[in-house]
C-alpha cells in the first residue's frame, strides 16, 4: 500500500472554491491561500443548526488508534449517504510532525488535503500564535528593563515564551544580565500548550479576542496583586494585530472532496484539545452534520471539550464517537507489541475495561448517546470481533467496525448510519462539575467521576495558589487538568483500568485571558523532548522538490 504521503501527493484535488460551493459559501466569504486553500470569514449570528458528533477514543497506546482517520471517514461517509457535512479538526503542530507522533492529516484513505501544507506551515496560524506570544514576553521584559513601572516581580512571572517545536533544552533557561536586560530564570512552552493558543480557539469574536488578551496574568507585583497584559502599554492592540487573520478559519478538503474546516491546535494532555470555537460555530452554520475531535482519550479532549468549550460556546454534541482498536485494547490489556497480529482474547478481556470506563462516562457522566468506531486491522479475528461487539451492546452502546483507511468514505457509511441514529436521541449535556463549586471541589470531581480515582492529593503549593485565586474572585473558572494520555490516572505504567489511585496535583496555574485553571498532575510537561529517533530522521525533500517521509 502507498504511506500517507504518496496517497496524498497523487491525489486529485478541487478547486477550494468548488469545495466551498458544497457549503453555499460565496467567493466574498473567501480568502484563497492559492487553489487549495482559503481563510472563511462568516456573517456574525449565523445560525448554527448542525447535528454535532465528537469523536474521542480510548487511552492512546504504542499501536494507534486513528480518531482523526476516523472522524475523516465518518464524514465521507455521511458525504455518501447524500448529508451535508463538514468536519472541524485542530492544526497539527510541527513539534508532534517531527517528532514521535507524526502529523494530524489522518491517514490512508481518509486524509485531508493538501497533506504536507497542513501539517507544516499551513496559513501561517501557529506561527502567528507564537509571534504574539512573543511579542508579550518582548514587551513585559523591555518595560521591566526601561524602570518597570508596574513594579512586576522577575520572581514570580507566569507567562513565557514558546515555540511551535519539542525541544528540552529551553524548558528552563536564564535570560537578560551583561546589560542587555534584566537577568531572570524563564522558560519556553510549546506553542499548542500555551495561553495565546487557548486564548485564539476559544475566544468567539474580535472582541472576545481583545478581551481575554488583556486578561493575560504575566505574573505578580512586588505588592503580591496580578500584573495582566492590558497593564503593558500597546500590548493588547499588537497581539490582536498579529492575530487578525489567524482568528479566521481554514478550509481544505477531504481526499473525497468533502469540506474540512481546520483550525486551532491545542494538546489535550497539557492544553484544552479542541479545535477552535469559530471553527466549530462554521462547521455548524454551513452544514447539516459538523464532524469534530477532541485529543486523546476522553478522560482528556473529551472533558475540556465537554466541561469547558460546551460551555464557553454554548454548544452541545448529539452524538459522542469513542474510538479503539483490537489491538489497542489488547495492549491495555497487558499484550506485548510484538504479538498483537495473534489472536489473544484473553488480553482482549482484560484491555476492554478501558473502553468501558470511557463509554460509561459519556452516558452516565455527560448523558449523552454514544457509538464505538472499531478500527479495522486485517489481523482482526473474526472471535476478536465478535467479542467486541458483544461486550460493547452488553454496555447498551453499538459497535461498529470501519475501514475507512483503505476504502476512506465506503469504508465509513455502516459508521456514519449508527451515528445519525443516534443523533436523533433526545439528550441534554450534563458535566462532571458545577462552575460555582470551590476548584479543589471541581479537580477533585473530574478525577473521580470521569478517571475513577479515589481522590486528589494537592501540594501545600498547589493549595496556596488556590487560595489566592479564589480570594481574587477566580473561583467560577472551569479547571483543566494536565497529566499523561496514557492512563486514567495521572500515572502512564497505570493502563487499561485502573482503580486504587489518587491524582497528584503539584501546580496549578491560573490562565486569566483564556479563562480557566490549570492543575498540573503527576510528571507532565509543557515542553516536550524530542525521542531517541525522531520522525525528522524520515522527512526529506527530493531534488524534485517532492516531500517524503510526512505522516
Amino acid at each position: 500500500m502507498l504511506s500517507d504521503i504518496e496517497i496524498a501527493e497523487s491525489a486529485q484535488l478541487i478547486d477550494i472554491r468548488e469545495v466551498a460551493k458544497k457549503l453555499n459559501l460565496t467567493e466574498n466569504e473567501l480568502e484563497l491561500y492559492g487553489k487549495y486553500k482559503a481563510k472563511i470569514t462568516l456573517p456574525k449570528n449565523a445560525e448554527r443548526k448542525a447535528k454535532l458528533i465528537l469523536v474521542t477514543a480510548i487511552n492512546p497506546t504504542a499501536s494507534g488508534e486513528g480518531k482523526t482517520t476516523v472522524s475523516i471517514g465518518l464524514a465521507d461517509g455521511m458525504a455518501k449517504l447524500g448529508k451535508k457535512v463538514c468536519l472541524a479538526l485542530r492544526e497539527p503542530s510541527l513539534g508532534p510532525v517531527f517528532g514521535i507522533k507524526g502529523g494530524a492529516a489522518g491517514g490512508g484513505y481518509a486524509q485531508v488535503v493538501p497533506m504536507a501544507d497542513i501539517n507544516l506551515h499551513f496559513t501561517g496560524d501557529l506561527h502567528a500564535i507564537t509571534t504574539a506570544n512573543n511579542l508579550l514576553c518582548a514587551l513585559m521584559d523591555n518595560h521591566i528593563f526601561r524602570g518597570n513601572a508596574l513594579k512586576i516581580d522577575t520572581e514570580n512571572i507566569y507567562f513565557h515564551r514558546c515555540m511551535d517545536m519539542n525541544e528540552r533544552e529551553l524548558i528552563n533557561i536564564q535570560i537578560g544580565g551583561q546589560g542587555r536586560g534584566v537577568a531572570r530564570e524563564d522558560h519556553f512552552d510549546i506553542t499548542a500548550a500555551s495561553e495565546m493558543m487557548a486564548i485564539l480557539c476559544l475566544a468567539t469574536d474580535i472582541d472576545d479576542l481583545k478581551k481575554r488578551l488583556g486578561n493575560i496574568i504575566v505574573g505578580l507585583n512586588t505588592d503580591g496583586e496580578y500584573v495582566y497584559a492590558k497593564d503593558i502599554p500597546g500590548a493588547v492592540g499588537s497581539m490582536a494585530v498579529l492575530l487578525k487573520d489567524a482568528m479566521k478559519p481554514n478550509l481544505v478538503q477531504t481526499l473525497e472532496h468533502t469540506p474540512a474546516i481546520i483550525h486551532g491546535g491545542p494538546f489535550a494532555n497539557i492544553a484544552h484539545g479542541c479545535n477552535s470555537i469559530q471553527a466549530t460555530y462554521a462547521a455548524m452554520s454551513l452544514a447539516d452534520y459538523a464532524v469534530t475531535e477532541a485529543g486523546f482519550g476522553a478522560d482528556l479532549g473529551a472533558e475540556k471539550f465537554l466541561d469547558t468549550k460546551c460551555r464557553v460556546a454554548g454548544i452541545e454534541p448529539d452524538c459522542i464517537v469513542v474510538v479503539a482498536t483490537v489491538k489497542a485494547l489488547k495492549l491495555h490489556g497487558g499484550a506485548a507489541k510484538e504479538n498483537l497480529s495473534q489472536e489473544d482474547l484473553v488480553a482482549l478481556e482484560k484491555g476492554m475495561p478501558n473502553l468501558m470506563k470511557h463509554i460509561e462516562n459519556v452516558q452516565n457522566v455527560y448523558k449523552k448517546p454514544v457509538v464505538v468506531a472499531m478500527n479495522r486491522f486485517f489481523t482482526d479475528t473474526q472471535a476478536e470481533t465478535d467479542f467486541v461487539i458483544a461486550q460493547v451492546e452488553k454496555a447498551g452502546a453499538t459497535a461498529v467496525f470501519t475501514d475507512v483507511f483503505l476504502k476512506g468514505g465506503e469504508g465509513g457509511k455502516e459508521l456514519a448510519e449508527e451515528v445519525i441514529k443516534a443523533c436523533e436521541i433526545k439528550s441534554k449535556l450534563a458535566y462532571a462539575y458545577e462552575l460555582d463549586e470551590s476548584v479543589c471541589q471541581k479537580i477533585e470531581k473530574v478525577a473521580t467521576r470521569v478517571y475513577g480515582a479515589d481522590g486528589v492529593d494537592f501540594s501545600d503549593e498547589a493549595l496556596a495558589k488556590i487560595k489566592t485565586i479564589e480570594e481574587n474572585g477566580y473561583k467560577n473558572l472551569p479547571v483543566m487538568i494536565a497529566k499523561t494520555q496514557y492512563s486514567l490516572s495521572d500515572n502512564a505504567e497505570l493502563i487499561g483500568r485502573p482503580t486504587g489511585f489518587r491524582v497528584s496535583v503539584r501546580d496549578i496555574v491560573l490562565k486569566g485571558g483564556a479563562g480557566f485553571i490549570v492543575a498540573i498532575a503527576g510528571k507532565i510537561m509543557l515542553m516536550p523532548g524530542l525521542g531517541a529517533h525522531p520522525a525528522a530522521e524520515k522527512i526529506d525533500l527530493t531534488s524534485d522538490g517532492v516531500i517524503v517521509g510526512l505522516s
